[in-house]
Order: C-alpha cells, then sequence, then structure tokens
C-alpha cells in the first residue's frame, strides 16, 4: 500500500514493519512502491520521534534495534487491526479484491505449483498481490502466522505445530536422481548399501528445530550419508548433477519434472523413506475468514493439478 492510499496514517509504522521484514531499505521500497529516498526519509523521521536508531547496517543488512522490534511487533498488531476495518472480508470477491496475500514457502515443489498459482490470481483476482516470501532457518514463520504478516506457509516437515490448522496439498513418494551417466543409475546398482556410501547433494534446512522427511528417516535408522554438498535452493540442485557422481533425495513430482528438461535418471529409492506430506499451515485467527479460505482453495487446486501431471 502507498502512502496515498492509506487512509489511516500509519505510512511510518508500515516502512518500519517492511524494514525489518527484508533487512533493506531497497527491497522495502519495492515491496511498498515506494522510491529508496521515501523510505529512507521515513527512517529519519522515525528515529526523530522514537529518539531511537531503530536500525543499524551490519555488513548488507539492516538489523533493528530492541526497541524497534518492540515497536514493530505492536505496530504489525494495530497495522493488521486498521487493515480488518477497511476490508470486508464477509463480502470478499476475488474479482475486485485489491488484497495482498503472502505465501511463505520453500523452492522444493515444482514450478508447476506456483504457476497454477499466479494463473490463477491473474484471472481471478487481477487486482489482488501476492508475495511468496523465502523460508529459511532464521525465519519465524510461527510468529509470522501469528501477527498476520504470512497468511499461509506451505511446509513438509514431519511434525509441524499442532497449534496451527493444516490441509495437505499433495503426498509423494521420495525418489533418487543422478545423472544419467552415474553407474548407479543402472538397475539394480542402487542399493541401501551404495546409497550411504555414495556423495549426497542436500538442502539447507529452511526450519529451525525440524528435520526433513530424509533426514528423520535416515535418523530413525541411525544411519546417515555423505552431505557432500549443500544447496541453499533446491531448485538449482537438479541442474548441479550432471557429470557429477552426486545423488539427490527428493519427491517424485520434483524430480521428474527437472529429469524431462535435464539429463537426469530418476531411480526408487533403495530406502524405504515415508511418504512427503506437503501441506498449508494457517493461524486459527484467519480460519472462517473468506479471503483466507479462497486462498487456501486455489493453493489446493493448484495442488490437485501437479497431482494430475504425476499420473
Amino acid at each position: 500500500m502507498i502512502r496515498a492510499d492509506d487512509p489511516f496514517d500509519t505510512y511510518l509504522l508500515r516502512v518500519l514493519c517492511t524494514v525489518i521484514a527484508e533487512q533493506s531499505v531497497s527491497r522495502a521500497a519495492i515491496r511498498l512502491n515506494q522510491s529508496q529516498p521515501a523510505i529512507s526519509a521515513a527512517l529519519k523521521r522515525l528515529r526523530a520521534i522514537f529518539n531511537d536508531p531503530l536500525l543499524t547496517r551490519d555488513r548488507n543488512l539492516m538489523v533493528p534495534t530492541e526497541r524497534a522490534m518492540q515497536i514493530a511487533a505492536q505496530a504489525r498488531t494495530a497495522l493488521n487491526l486498521l487493515d480488518g476495518l477497511l476490508v470486508s472480508d464477509s463480502s470478499f470477491d476475488p474479482a475486485s479484491t485489491e488484497q495482498t496475500f503472502t505465501i511463505a514457502m520453500p523452492d522444493y515443489l515444482a514450478p508447476a505449483f506456483f504457476a497454477h498459482v499466479a494463473r490463477t490470481f491473474r484471472v481471478s483476482a487481477p487486482g489482488a498481490r501476492l508475495i511468496a516470501q523465502p523460508l529459511v532457518a532464521q525465519y519465524d514463520y510461527e510468529q509470522a502466522l501469528a501477527d498476520g504478516t504470512v497468511d499461509i506457509v506451505i511446509g513438509n516437515w514431519p511434525n509441524p505445530p499442532e497449534h496451527l490448522h493444516l490441509s495437505v496439498l499433495l503426498e509423494d513418494e521420495v525418489v533418487c536422481v543422478l545423472a544419467q551417466d552415474n553407474p548407479l543409475s543402472q538397475p539394480g546398482k542402487l542399493t541401501a548399501e551404495s546409497y550411504l556410501r555414495a556423495s549426497h547433494i542436500v538442502p539447507v534446512p529452511y526450519s529451525r528445530g525440524q528435520r526433513g522427511v530424509v533426514e528423520s528417516g535416515l535418523g530413525t535408522m541411525r544411519v546417515s550419508r555423505d552431505r557432500r554438498i549443500q544447496c541453499p535452493y533446491l531448485s538449482v540442485a537438479p541442474s548441479l548433477l550432471p557429470g557429477t557422481d552426486l545423488i539427490l533425495t527428493t519427491a517424485r513430482h520434483f524430480a521428474h519434472y527437472h529429469a524431462q528438461r535435464i539429463p537426469l535418471a530418476v531411480v526408487a529409492s533403495p530406502i524405504p523413506f515415508p511418504f512427503m506430506r506437503f501441506y498449508q499451515l494457517w493461524h486459527p485467527a484467519r480460519h472462517r475468514s473468506p479471503a483466507h479460505v479462497w486462498l487456501r482453495g486455489v493453493l489446493t487446486a493448484a495442488a490437485r493439478e501437479l497431482k494430475v501431471l504425476l499420473d
């Protein structure tokens, strides 16, 4: 929301919350559709109002002070309440809404999933905005859901928080992806023993205190694999396999999507991992919101289309 669209004098607080979330003046400016000088001027005013530096630079990041974190926590609650006054959720209409929806997710779902979501937004809700927030280990997604800065979190760790609402988007088997010329891609060559001896490319964990299906399964068996390369972007990992002896263990739909575009072999896992369950999480406070129900339906439909492609 730009300042001219904001009937309350909340612009400065929106700037503070956004700069803290983005840890960057330039990224905050893009998100708020403002210029960098405008954001810097707003921060200058905020520092004068609160008599606190609020944000300090640490290398390339803007780090909030303790006072800034206290202000932002209260500001997010107040902004959510004020925004609720402007939106008649009971008469939600996707075709006319100008709401902004934020989804926090890692990049482990095949691009076809988010492509469906983007098409639905442009066709059914052309005035709405959609923000995809990346999940990283330092990101407190539970707090983000509680304070309303995120609408939905998409995850696949085995033990999601029990206090959040959940619906399953997709269940998929675990497979191994290798270069086509990797000797282990030949029938019968990838055994449990050769799997554990091999070098693996693995994603960087995207949630604090949570292990993925593969690591949890190996932990239960009290074995481990050689995590030779850790990749912060799972969508990049398949492209690193050709010409190497690495193995990527991932969901079948993700593996087949990339195997259609890169010379890769998809092989059944020699270790019986549980199915990967991809689900959406949301806070109880938004469970009955018509806008939120619509958003969850969009994600469910995207997952259903992805399943059709699998079958």
